[in-house]
């Protein structure tokens, strides 16, 4: 393919960069589809609506995290082999993972809609508007399945060494979902079930194109049915891989959910000052979890081509890649919150109660870019169960009872809240840091 790019050989520094940054632009549009969704619903419908699309899609994140984790372990695998030079095993990776995410995305499709009711509930979904969130979900469920397929095909191309196509595909999926969103809940007046229409349509038409696209180039992969296959030794490697990325990732969203739902309880401006925050964590977070996944497809190629000491350069390229973009955010959130804040809403008592939260909580955005960064390596390295057993105790054993002894002992002081995240975030750094040395001056000898 023309898109396709050595991760093994030249530059170093330009090939992190030039690879990092179509992960960055793509994670950018994903970041805005459900934003887009919950403004065309606060244009043309009721609050009810608002609150089911915002409940929603907290809902379809799970599920997109959890599959965009066990999918990055295509991503690894398939750069492993590349870098080795062994186009059957590529091929074969490449036939099992998009196998095995097609059952899967029946599989989870059948789960939603079963359990939708009872997960909603346990969202504490106001009741106003709990048939429409189940709408939407309901409807979401059967996208599943293109869920799946689009990231699985993005995770291969990209392990392959090509992250620009993946951008173009969901470029085209986004603008569809905003059409799409206009066409279904203005025009024909579909409210909830519009909007989720929108957005299974997009991300169908998408993966089908992408499919198209890949056919006619000279891809390593044809997609025919003949060529779909699971083979037991690449199913076996994708689930010691995939499975506790995919673990992490859900781990990360649990602990923000769970902060969340504590601060909800602190009253109104409380939970407005940390719900607007949670909006920038997205997108202040976005350069570091881009080059973390940019990451995992430059080390395991180099690391299959037994590039050791390009391997560990990457790491210190995309760490000083994403740090000017984390800085900015940092120094915005130090040097004026109430602005950031004003962006979503002018309430004086909100913007009051959201200034201390802002000027703690923003450490994190500096402290979780060595955490991602060096979980990126660490997957590249098919060192996912380190990741995996990393994430878990820093949202269950440590974010969690923190969230929850700040809430209980400083109910009125956000600031003191919301040192709870970077100082978990460092934590986990110091001991990421000094494993994936460890890891470097073993590769070296």
């Amino acid at each position: 393919m023309n898109t396709k790019q050595s991760l093994t050989e030249g530059n170093i520094i330009k090939s992190v960069i030039i690879f990092s940054i179509p992960f960055l632009l793509a994670n950018l549009i994903q970041a805005l589809y459900g934003a887009v969704d919950l403004m065309v619903i606060g244009w043309y419908c009721s609050p009810e609506s608002v609150a089911a699309v915002s409940t929603g899609t907290q809902v379809t994140q799970i599920i997109t995290s959890m599959v965009s984790g066990l999918t990055l372990g295509g991503t690894v695998l398939v750069g492993k082999y590349v870098g080795m030079k062994k186009p059957e095993d590529v091929q074969d990776t490449i036939a099992t993972n998009l196998s095995v995410f097609f059952l899967t995305g029946l599989l989870l499709t059948a789960l939603l809609l079963i359990f939708v009711s009872p997960i909603l509930t346990a969202l504490k979904t106001p009741e106003l508007s709990f048939s429409l969130a189940k709408q939407y979900v309901s409807v979401c469920a059967w996208g599943v399945v293109f869920i799946c397929g689009y990231n699985a095909i993005s995770a291969i191309l990209r392990g392959y060494g090509d992250s620009r196509s993946p951008l173009i595909f969901v470029a085209i999926s986004g603008c569809l979902n905003l059409i799409g969103d206009v066409v279904f809940v203005k025009y024909f007046h579909m409210d909830v079930s519009g909007t989720a229409l929108a957005t299974i349509c997009s991300q169908g038409i998408s993966m089908i194109l992408a499919m198209i696209y890949l056919n006619k180039r000279d891809f390593i992969f044809q997609f025919r049915l003949k060529n779909f296959k699971i083979s037991g030794e690449k199913l076996r490697e994708l689930a010691y891989v995939g499975i506790p990325i995919s673990l992490q990732e859900c781990m990360v969203r649990l602990s923000f959910l769970y902060l969340t739902s504590v601060t909800n309880r602190l009253g109104v401006n409380a939970a407005a000052a940390v719900g607007i925050a949670s909006k920038y964590d997205v997108f202040a977070m976005l350069p570091a979890t881009s080059v973390a996944n940019a990451l995992a497809a430059i080390v395991a190629q180099n690391y299959g081509a037994k590039q050791f000491k390009r391997m560990n350069q990457s790491l210190a390229v995309g760490i000083l890649f994403a740090l000017p973009f984390s800085m900015a955010f940092f120094l915005w959130a130090q040097i004026s919150p109430e602005s950031m804040i004003r962006v979503f809403s002018s309430d004086a008592a909100i913007i009051a109660t959201g200034v201390p939260f802002f000027k703690t909580c923003s450490f994190d955005y500096l402290c979780v870019l060595f955490v991602f960064t060096l979980n990126g390596y660490l997957n590249g390295r098919s060192r996912t169960m380190f990741t995996m057993v990393s994430c878990c105790f820093g949202a269950l054993a440590l974010r969690m009872p923190l969230i929850y002894a700040a809430c209980h002992y400083a109910p009125d002081e956000l600031g003191i809240i919301g040192t709870v995240a970077p100082a978990v975030s460092g934590i986990m750094a110091v001991y990421t840091l000094v494993y994936v040395l460890h890891l470097m001056r073993r590769t070296e000898k």
